[in-house]
């Protein structure tokens, strides 16, 4: 009962005592204008990243638009990091903690659990190398392993693709190990068109090397004539032409649309059938054979009265 008494005793007089909380009153603001003063140097440092990428067309240095977008969100990325722990240790000093003996044990605790995050460590040098040797930037269309899309975001541990159908996909750097980058070079876009056998092969070239002539001023994203390549194969009911044309980079879907239907429209107005399937029936009816021994007319007489006689 006794310590209960000096129990309530201890907490009455700190509860009571004006010094401790003006102390703590002080470290709530500490704490306070702290968070804010992150909040508003984290604002300030997007705003000057980006600032930096604007007059890049003013500096020596060359950054393409891709660089210059993954970058701009890795420097973002790093700089909210190193504040944010900044502003962590300041909050610790205001709780006087000791941050000096901390940082000490958790530099040993660091290098104890740095053998055993051998995975993370090798996804900081890869997203290291993956952003030193540019090998794909943010908005880049690249496939690695079964993954297929944009990529949204690249960080030194992580790497965001959106696919076609809105998915995000988040991969360690370290399980990419194989990249197709789609956006560094130009596309080219196939395009087959079927003309039917019975129509002119010369003509129908003819006609489509007409067109094939004013689709660059049409069409910007062309990056020069597209080449009809001739008879691709011969179908079941068709002639197929192929035509290909070099586009920018990932036009060539939109640029293959476009020409199909210009080809579609053009084919209609000189004459040109495309064929579509077709499907031959024949119809055999059971006759009964002649014998060794018996004459062709007698045959057709017997088979006349078979047919009667049903």
């Amino acid at each position: 009962m006794e310590i209960l008494t000096n129990a309530y005793d201890v907490m009455v007089e700190f509860l009571t005592n004006k010094e401790v909380w003006i102390k703590i009153g002080e470290g709530l603001l500490k704490i306070i204008l702290i968070l804010i003063i992150s909040t508003i140097l984290i604002r300030i440092g997007k705003v000057a990243i980006h600032n930096i990428f604007k007059v890049r067309a003013k500096s020596p240095l060359v950054v393409t638009e891709r660089r210059e977008a993954t970058l701009t969100k890795l420097l973002v990325n790093i700089l909210t990091y190193v504040i944010y722990f900044i502003s962590f240790i300041m909050i610790l000093e205001v709780f006087t903690i000791n941050v000096t003996a901390l940082l000490a044990g958790a530099g040993v605790a660091g290098l104890a659990i740095g053998f055993g995050a051998q995975n993370l460590v090798r996804d900081v040098i890869t997203g290291f190398f993956i952003i030193f040797e540019d090998q794909f930037s943010v908005g880049d269309y690249i496939r690695t392993g079964t993954f297929e899309g944009t990529v949204e975001e690249i960080g030194l541990r992580i790497t965001k693709i959106k696919s076609i159908t809105g998915e995000i996909h988040i991969l360690p750097n370290g399980s990419i190990t194989d990249v197709t980058n789609f956006s560094i070079s130009n596309s080219v876009a196939i395009v087959d068109v079927s003309i039917a056998y019975e129509g002119d092969i010369d003509r129908a070239e003819a006609v489509i090397q007409d067109l094939l002539q004013e689709l660059p001023a049409k069409y910007e994203d062309m990056v020069k004539t597209p080449e009809l390549l001739g008879v691709q194969t011969l179908g079941a009911s068709d002639v197929v032409l192929r035509v290909t044309s070099e586009v920018k980079p990932m036009r060539h879907f939109a640029m293959a649309r476009a020409i199909r239907k210009e080809l579609k429209i053009r084919l209609d107005q000189s004459g040109i059938e495309i064929p579509f399937p077709r499907m031959v029936m024949y119809s055999r009816q059971e006759e009964t054979a002649p014998k060794p021994n018996e004459s062709k007319q007698e045959a057709t007489t017997n088979k006349q009265g078979l047919k009667e006689g049903s």
